[in-house]
């Protein structure tokens, strides 16, 4: 034999090379869509955190985004939340009263870092924040949610908004730390005031979880023009005096 093969062998060699060299493209793709930017923290203290990390959604963000902390608290103090209640409900009890969705300590805490994470997000990146705090009975109460600016519009996603969960489980007679489940969640509803500068509410949330996500969309530069303002909140980005 001269060693030369077939042309129906060569036809099923320079095939076989193909199909790995296409599933060689399709593996790198794949890993690379997975790649993603881990999330960069602004700030941290206790169970409270804000962060800066990747949005799934296609839509891009105009970030870096320009807003002061007093601009921030401003429009923290103008979102509204209140109790889901079907029908019936209502019609025996009445319509749920509104509240704030965040407190004037909770803003204190989250304007100065919020201001910060927009200021340093991509047009791919939107910010997280957790708020978290143990009450008078013992509960965990956690507030989370999203923003990100698109033109004009502020984007404010609420996921918990002052849920109440059961204290931490005692790991000590355990070798497995038990998850902290929530005891009540209540579903509720959310806005913003005034709402002529509300643009829309989107309500998600999973199809087979609890899980709740309340999206407002507002003009938030045309709020900002017409509230007064949240004062006392860009001192906090200042460095502490130090003690003599």
């Amino acid at each position: 034999m001269n060693g030369i093969r077939p042309p129906a062998q060569r036809t099923l060699s320079r095939r076989s090379h193909l199909l790995l060299a296409v599933i060689a493209v399709v593996i790198a793709t794949g890993c690379a869509a997975q790649a993603t930017a881990p999330p960069k923290t602004i700030y941290q203290s206790g169970l409270n955190q804000v962060r800066i990390e990747q949005d799934p959604a296609s839509t891009t963000n105009t970030h870096p985004a320009s807003l002061t902390a007093t601009e921030v608290g401003t429009l923290l103090r103008g979102v509204r939340i209140w109790e889901r209640r079907n029908p019936l409900h209502r019609l025996l009890v009445g319509q749920a009263d509104k509240t704030r969705a965040f407190r004037d300590g909770e803003i204190a805490v989250l304007a100065p870092a919020l201001a910060k994470a927009l200021s340093q997000a991509s047009p791919a990146d939107r910010v997280y924040y957790h708020l978290g705090h143990a009450t008078e009975h013992g509960e965990e109460e956690t507030s989370t949610g999203w923003l990100s600016v698109q033109d004009a519009t502020l984007h404010l996603a609420l996921r918990e908004a002052h849920d109440r969960h059961g204290p931490g489980p005692d790991i000590s007679k355990y070798d497995r730390q038990m998850p902290n489940v929530p005891e009540r969640s209540p579903a509720f509803d959310a806005t913003f005031e005034p709402e002529e500068f509300l643009v829309n509410v989107r309500s998600g949330g999973g199809l087979f979880a609890p899980d709740q996500q309340e999206e407002l969309l507002i003009r938030y530069r045309d709020a900002l023009s017409a509230m007064p303002a949240q004062p006392g909140l860009e001192r906090d980005n200042k460095p502490a005096p130090e003690r003599r």
